[in-house]
């Protein structure tokens, strides 16, 4: 049982928050430019392809020219092709942001 709540402890010391910066897109494209759409980085074409595509909010990142998706699909909402700092805990496998918050950034 000492064992058990040890790993646990251990494990829980291992995730921690941080914070990413980046733009609200959706999973759909490679990139906030939505070239192939040829619409424009604009909320409305973000989201389009979450609502009418089943794609999935995510944040990209340019410095690192990566996307995550993120795990909470009703807050980004409002910040679609926005820029932002999201606090959260990244899910290296799955390149899924656990969100614990979304801000704009100023």
């Amino acid at each position: 049982m000492k064992r058990l709540i040890l790993l646990s402890a251990a494990t829980a010391a291992l995730s921690f928050a941080a914070t990413f910066t980046g733009v609200i897109t959706d999973n759909m494209c490679a990139n906030p430019d939505h070239k192939d759409m040829k619409m424009g980085a604009d909320a409305k074409c973000v989201t389009e392809c979450v609502k009418g595509m089943n794609a999935k909010y995510a944040l990209y990142d340019a410095s690192k020219k990566t996307s995550y998706v993120l795990s909470d699909q009703t807050a980004p909402a409002q910040f679609a092709a926005k820029k932002v700092t999201v606090t959260g805990t990244l899910d290296e496998k799955t390149k899924t942001i656990k969100v614990d918050s979304i801000a704009p950034v100023k």
